[in-house]
């Protein structure tokens, strides 16, 4: 179901914020109307327009997410970010009412909206502080799996600053057998007594990875070989409330995206979600979600796309469009259309990556790129049924004829169509290396699993947040490998 999606479980305290100030705001502006004018307004029109600017100011701001990559949250930067919201809110108020609309009413600056904008400001600020609180708390958990997979998570939590308030231990199934090497299968005493030690002492270290204060968790992945006596160990665990979930689903929850190392072919081919399949109602409801979202704003934005084709013309007379061979659906190579942002011999040494500062990008295309106004005409691609508003953004073929042998896994981001945008866009910059489309893929996995309807708003919305920063459009490394030879040595770095 929708509300068990990974991203809503670990956001709950911060969907809570919205909900506060929602409370927050009904509550202090129907107080402070009846002090004044003697009446209940109750939900009135007023009320959904000011908790519509003001939830709306929060969010784009981020008050309601995590922090970014590389980004450390405090108690300042929330009183700050909420400062900045009030200020917003009430100068779009001010703006409209007293200037815009010259209205004469009762609710004057000083009188109400001054008091009301305080008092919602300073119950905001409060619990904000409490969220900071909260994320800052140790939470203990214990990863057990091959050395491989939990060397590629310590690696990639070390990248990311929001997760400094988990305290991990790691369990390697690969250390089970002690004093050398595994006795062979045809020596039955042996096997005996060298698994007798193994168990005790896999248990025993398992014992003692595990605090005094106990554990909030246990993520096991799924290749890993136990013995009896961790599996006992485990089981005393989770009868005691530990809760103990698969390293997959720990990864959903604290990274929000799946590494594809960390599971096998046998798993993919069993496990539940990727359930977003042709003929189920879920893929129905999605491409009508597509036609209704994607025919207005193709209308709404057509005069915008006219401006910047004459623009792409006038700067220096050449074709403006420019068409690509793309990979969709199951494989099939589809061709998507977007507006020219590149000089006319960009790729005259053949196909590669865009990169940082690329010489290639024409002085409009670079604004373009930025607004995200260049991938507007692929809107028509997604009324002939070919992509979709959400799924993983279409690669290039010759690009992923590499990146298929380099990566596992790689083709189950075909399972569904491609989008304009997805969950790998909204969370991670710009791909331009092998590097980077690992970590797509990674994000593409995880909507795989648990694509919805809730999960594609989430993302628009995200999406709209990105684009009015001009965020999301510029590769974040200069790595440009576009064949296997190139990109060998990158492979080692997460193998």
């Amino acid at each position: 179901m929708w509300w068990r999606n990974p991203w809503l479980q670990t956001r709950r305290r911060l969907l809570g914020l919205a909900v506060i100030d929602a409370l927050l705001i009904s509550a202090a502006y129907n107080a402070l109307y009846l002090r004044l004018f003697k009446k209940l307004p109750g939900i009135s029109i007023s009320v959904l327009a000011l908790l519509m600017l003001w939830l709306g100011s929060s969010y784009l701001l981020g008050r309601y997410s995590r922090p970014e990559k590389g980004e450390a949250d405090s108690r300042r930067h929330r009183i700050l970010i909420t400062l900045i919201t009030t200020a917003i809110v009430l100068a779009v108020v001010v703006v409209i009412l007293n200037w815009g609309l010259n209205s004469a009413d009762p609710r004057t600056f000083r009188r109400f909206l001054v008091p009301l904008l305080a008092s919602i400001c300073l119950g905001s600020s409060l619990s904000q502080l409490w969220m900071v609180r909260q994320q800052r708390r140790k939470r203990f958990f214990l990863l057990i799996g091959e050395s491989e997979q939990l060397t590629i998570l310590k690696r990639e939590l070390e990248k990311d600053l929001a997760l400094n308030s988990l305290d991990l231990s790691y369990l390697s199934t690969d250390d089970v057998w002690v004093g050398g090497e595994q006795p062979e299968p045809g020596d039955r005493q042996l096997h005996s007594e060298a698994g007798r030690q193994a168990s005790a002492s896999a248990a025993s270290w398992m014992e003692a990875l595990i605090p005094e204060a106990g554990l909030d968790g246990i993520a096991v992945s799924e290749t890993a070989q136990l013995d009896d006596a961790v599996m006992q160990r485990l089981l005393a665990q989770r009868s005691g409330g530990t809760s103990i979930i698969s390293l997959v689903h720990w990864a959903e929850l604290h990274l929000h995206r799946v590494p594809p190392e960390l599971f096998s072919s046998r798993w993919l081919v069993q496990a539940e979600g990727f359930e977003l399949h042709p003929g189920r109602v879920g893929w129905r409801l999605k491409r009508l979600g597509d036609l209704l979202v994607a025919l207005p704003l193709l209308l709404f934005s057509a005069p915008l796309i006219g401006v910047a084709a004459l623009l792409i013309r006038l700067e220096d007379r050449g074709p403006i469009f420019y068409g690509q061979s793309r990979t969709g659906l199951f494989g099939s190579t589809i061709r998507i259309w977007k507006l020219r942002t590149m000089r006319l011999d960009a790729e005259l040494a053949g196909a590669q990556w865009s990169r940082r500062d690329d010489p290639r990008v024409t002085r409009i295309g670079h604004w373009l790129r930025r607004l995200r106004i260049d991938e507007l005409p692929q809107l028509l691609t997604v009324l002939q049924g070919e992509m979709s508003l959400i799924g993983p953004r279409p690669e290039r073929p010759e690009i992923e004829k590499d990146l298929e042998i380099l990566i596992p896994h790689y083709r189950t981001r075909h399972w569904i169509r491609p989008g304009l945008s997805g969950w790998a866009q909204v969370c991670y910059p710009y791909g331009a290396s092998v590097q980077d489309s690992r970590m797509k893929l990674s994000y593409d996995i995880f909507y795989l699993r648990n694509a919805n309807l809730i999960l594609d708003l989430l993302i628009l919305i995200k999406t709209v947040r990105l684009v009015s920063r001009g965020q999301g459009a510029t590769p974040h490394t200069d790595a440009q490998p576009a064949s296997l030879a190139k990109a060998n040595d990158i492979q080692a770095t997460w193998r």
